[in-house]
């Protein structure tokens, strides 16, 4: 939080942070960004990014300033530069506008402005300062960046234990290992994800919908079922989704053009092919190049057992949300990740980054090396 003592860089780039997450689920595929504009140590106007196509952070700040000339702009990622988007370029504004001196959080890492934006300010005659809680900037747009990087969303694993590693008795129920609580967190995650993905072994025992079913959720994320095999029901709940919504099932190669692939196209749900490995699993960095080239940035994996194991085995998963409840199941009961092959213990793999009580359940979140 902005420590209002010490009003200095730190202290407005922490009050344009706030701004910036007030959008949290709201932006993708743009970043958030949070603005402040400020002249004499006095706050002149705050702003941030709402949607895609409205307009950027550092437009909000200054529709709601009087007098912008000779103030500070105190921005958490550069201003854009760069033209054919729905927005025109946010430096050409600032450049009008009058003001002195930019602060920014941290730099673009879209190529297109990368340093271009602050190169162009500069150039202009405004004093620009780069860096001022950089690692929090960066952090608020983990996903962005990371799709911006390699062109791959953002792969968090989500899954509920009991405290012996057990997510389900040995027939399959596994309703409920968590509390109302647990699951209320996960919900509001859901609203703020691009796609939630489960595998058909999920669906064929629990036939969930995979909606944000939250009253602060942001959205309804796509909703995506593995299934190579293409077993799935056409009864499948996760199917018949909220009005506007998407839902994909992704097959192997020769599943893709069958008869089944087709009716489900006429319902609106589209069948992505994915090829297969030796293993005959599919191949997962294939499947998150094609989610990234449809503008995914963030993908919620929600299990089961199978494809946790598939995401790590593959290395295709970047953190994993783990819900710990106080039960044991036993060993008769199913374990959380099947067999790695592992033939010695790994040095490290996973790092604690956060944790958080909630009611009797723990969630740890842990990011992979």
């Amino acid at each position: 939080m902005p420590n209002p003592l010490k009003k200095d860089d730190a202290y407005w780039m922490g009050l344009a942070l706030n701004e910036a997450v007030k959008a949290r689920g709201h932006t993708s595929p743009n970043p958030m960004v949070g603005a402040v504009l400020v002249k004499g140590g006095k706050l002149l106007a705050k702003g941030y990014h709402r949607r895609a196509g409205l307009p950027h952070a550092e437009i909000e700040a200054m529709r709601r300033a009087k007098q912008l000339k000779g103030a500070t702009l105190y921005v958490t990622l550069e201003p854009c530069c760069h033209e054919g988007k729905r927005t025109p370029p946010c430096t050409e504004a600032i450049l009008r506008s009058g003001i002195r001196r930019v602060v920014v959080g941290t730099l673009d890492p879209n190529p297109k402005v990368s340093g271009k934006g602050v190169k162009q300010l500069s150039k202009a005659g405004i004093q620009v300062k780069v860096g001022v809680l950089e690692a929090d900037c960066r952090e608020i747009n983990l996903f962005y960046n990371h799709w911006m990087t390699t062109g791959r969303p953002w792969v968090l694993l989500k899954a509920a234990a009991s405290l012996d590693g057990r997510i389900a008795l040995s027939n399959g129920r596994s309703r409920w290992i968590t509390g109302n609580l647990a699951r209320e967190w996960v919900h509001r995650l859901r609203g703020e994800v691009d796609a939630i993905l489960v595998g058909i072994g999920t669906v064929l025992a629990d036939d969930p919908r995979l909606t944000a079913r939250h009253p602060k959720a942001a959205r309804q994320p796509v909703r995506i079922v593995l299934d190579p095999h293409f077993k799935i029901s056409r009864r499948a709940k996760v199917l018949r989704g909220p009005r506007g919504t998407r839902c994909w099932v992704v097959v192997a190669p020769d599943k893709a053009a069958s008869k089944k692939a087709r009716e489900f196209s006429a319902r609106g749900v589209e069948v992505l092919a994915c090829p297969l490995g030796s293993d005959g699993r599919l191949l997962l960095r294939n499947l998150l190049r094609e989610l990234g080239r449809r503008s995914i940035l963030s993908l919620l994996v929600e299990g089961g057992a199978v494809t946790w194991t598939s995401f790590i085995r593959q290395k295709c998963a970047q953190e994993l949300l783990l819900f710990q409840a106080p039960k044991i199941l036993g060993a008769d009961a199913r374990p959380l990740f099947g067999e790695l092959g592992l033939t010695r213990i790994p040095a490290g793999g996973l790092k604690p980054y956060a944790a958080e009580w909630l009611d009797e359940d723990l969630l740890t979140a842990y990011r992979f090396d």
